[in-house]
């Protein structure tokens, strides 16, 4: 039986992590364990994990880094490096969760793929709302932003399992991905290289792809309300712009790289060097 483990990223916002954490305790199928990859919160975010730890469902695991800038990739490696699953779904803390989303990727998941989900954008008013304690609603006819084809609010799971079966791609998001532990091993997991905003995700899924692994999408499955924000891009990096962490991106595209130099390896070396 396969068993998955859950990383979510945090970053001082512990009203939204607790949302997000609160929809996996409620998961109809729970995964493994929970790792927050904390890149640098205040203290405020610790107090939240351990006093909601006391009696979450599962093991809940906080995993931190001092604040130094946006170091998303690596904060994601020291919580692949404290997970055990099987399989690894990467979350970010402003997301709440369908109760069927760990089952619906259980179900998805086989061995040569790796999964790429989405997310349904709350509007500022539905954020609002959600934080204040009101109840998620996974619809068509949800207060969302329209930036994704509102259809994609439905649960469909034989739609998502052939599309699973079929198509690639899918708008590549670490928000909502899932990876085969094993394969994230071989690919030595994200690249510790990426500092400040963008690529980090796009680096990893060109990596598993030269190592052989096809993207596949979820669609219909695996649904995820994603809390309003002000960020640059909503809906990602356009493909046009240039951005610092280019130089090393362009690198893996143009040589083919499927193991980076920098990543898991030395974070797992280094907890069991604490064990």
């Amino acid at each position: 039986m396969t068993t998955a483990s859950l990383v979510v990223s945090t970053y001082n916002w512990k009203e939204a992590l607790a949302l997000c954490l609160r929809s996996i305790a409620a998961q109809r199928v729970l995964p493994l364990e929970v790792v927050v990859a904390d890149d640098g919160s205040r203290e405020d975010t610790a107090e939240l994990i351990r006093t909601m730890a006391a009696d979450f469902p599962v093991p809940l695991i906080h995993a931190w880094q001092e604040d130094a800038g946006f170091r998303l990739a690596r904060v994601r490696n020291l919580g692949i490096a404290a997970s055990s699953g099987d399989y690894v779904i990467f979350l970010d803390g402003d997301l709440v969760l369908h109760p069927m989303f760990v089952a619906d990727h259980l179900a998805l998941i086989r061995p040569g793929i790796f999964l790429q989900g989405s997310r349904l954008n709350a509007t500022p008013e539905e954020s609002a709302r959600l934080l204040a304690g009101g109840k998620p609603k996974f619809s068509p006819f949800m207060d969302m932003e329209g930036r994704y084809k509102r259809k994609h609010a439905l649960r469909l799971p034989w739609v998502a399992r052939r599309k699973a079966l079929t198509a690639e791609g899918g708008q590549m998001m670490g928000c909502n991905m899932g990876v085969w532990r094993a394969d994230l091993d071989r690919v030595n997991g994200f690249d510790d290289n990426y500092e400040g905003w963008g690529r980090e995700d796009d680096d990893i899924s060109a990596r598993l792809k030269h190592a052989g692994l096809v993207r596949r999408p979820i669609r219909f499955a695996g649904l995820a309300i994603h809390l309003w924000h002000k960020t640059r891009w909503p809906d990602g990096i356009p493909p046009t712009e240039v951005l610092p962490n280019d130089r090393f991106f362009n690198k893996v595209l143009a040589e083919g790289t499927i193991r980076c130099d920098r990543g898991l390896d030395a974070h797992v070396a280094a907890r069991h060097a604490r064990a």
